[in-house]
């Protein structure tokens, strides 16, 4: 019996993740496993009405959950920053979810902006410390207001933290078996103390893994082989900042935000999993967004919680899906409402 910890959020959110649990009760009753989900009202519309983001009772309480499921953090009337530090920033960290999982995989050539690129050269990993750097909110202001102010915001990396990310990489390489190959991504020409950390760090360990092939690229050279070669690339660890902005650039590439999730891992307690692409509210309420990102967030979930069957069924339902039904991935333009593709994905299933 797993116990799903649910928070459907702010704008869209929620219809995503009302097609995500159709999905989920789909696979259950088909691969035998049970479940129980409990909702929680974290999000934009609480937070108006109680000045309350998420407090230490409420981390202790999902504590006990076998997962979460979050459908999207973000609300008009609720200034930048407060929702996403307070819930999002918050579970990750006390919650020490310190790997960002995404997996980036075209499904249907004719939705990529890549020209020539096929499905088997759009498959890879990136592996997203996401407990450090620069959003751990270290610094400080001095001479706030004049004209001599300096504003300071510290990149906090820890060997501890660095290398048990880089480790995490190595052996989802190795489970992975594809192209056997980790490449680390940074910036060891310009940022020397935390790239200086990350690169002797991942020598040192790559040592444990003789069976993988090492690369380094930085950032920028990073996303420039993402549009050119991405069929270069099998997984890729980075650190917080980083891994943030090349997954949305790899989620272009697959296809849109309507396709990409992503998982806020713990190995050793609860992760969260996640369409990445954010509450989109002027769609809200519409029934136009694409769900299929919350769906493959709920196969993550369940490849997480050792329901590999199950996982496997629901990705291949998505690629059915985007191959035979939809006319877009974009929100509007799919040809179908957000509930009819879920329910697609369902009698695929």
């Amino acid at each position: 019996m797993y116990k799903i910890a649910v928070i459907p959020g702010d704008g869209t959110g929620p219809e995503v993740v009302r097609e995500g649990l159709k999905v989920l009760d789909a696979a259950s009753k088909k691969y035998h496993f049970q479940y129980e989900t409990n909702v929680f009202n974290f999000g934009g519309e609480n937070y108006l009405k109680t000045q309350k983001t998420i407090e230490d009772k409420d981390v202790e309480e999902l504590r006990r959950y076998s997962a979460i499921f979050l459908g999207a953090i973000g609300h008009p009337e609720v200034k930048p920053g407060i929702l996403e530090t307070g819930i999002l920033l918050k579970l990750r960290f006390s919650l020490d979810q310190y790997i960002n999982l995404r997996p980036v995989k075209l499904y249907n050539a004719a939705f990529c902006p890549l020209k020539d690129k096929r499905p088997q050269d759009v498959d890879f990993v990136v592996v997203r410390e996401n407990s450090e750097g620069l959003y751990k909110g270290m610094g400080e202001f001095k001479d706030k207001g004049t004209m001599d102010e300096v504003a300071i915001q510290i990149s906090y990396n820890t060997r501890k933290g660095v290398e048990r990310c880089i480790r995490y990489a190595f052996e989802y390489c190795r489970k992975r078996n594809k192209n056997k190959k980790v490449t680390l991504c940074g910036k060891t020409n310009v940022l020397t103390y935390a790239w200086d950390l990350w690169q002797r760090t991942f020598d040192i360990v790559a040592k444990d893994y003789p069976d993988i092939a090492t690369d380094y690229a930085h950032v920028d050279a990073t996303t420039m082989w993402f549009v050119k070669n991405p069929e270069w690339f099998d997984v890729i660890v980075t650190d917080n900042m980083f891994g943030d902005i090349i997954t949305d650039l790899g989620a272009m590439i697959q296809g849109g935000m309507g396709i990409a999730a992503g998982g806020n891992i713990n190995p050793q307690g609860v992760s969260m999993f996640e369409p990445i692409g954010g509450s989109a509210p002027k769609y809200t309420g519409k029934n136009v967004i694409n769900p299929l990102a919350a769906i493959c967030a709920v196969g993550m979930m369940l490849g997480n919680l050792g329901e590999t069957k199950a996982a496997e069924a629901i990705e291949k339902a998505v690629i059915k899906v985007t191959t035979t039904k939809l006319k877009s991935l974009a929100a509007g333009r799919m040809g179908y409402s957000t509930q009819v593709v879920g329910d697609l994905v369902v009698d695929t299933i």
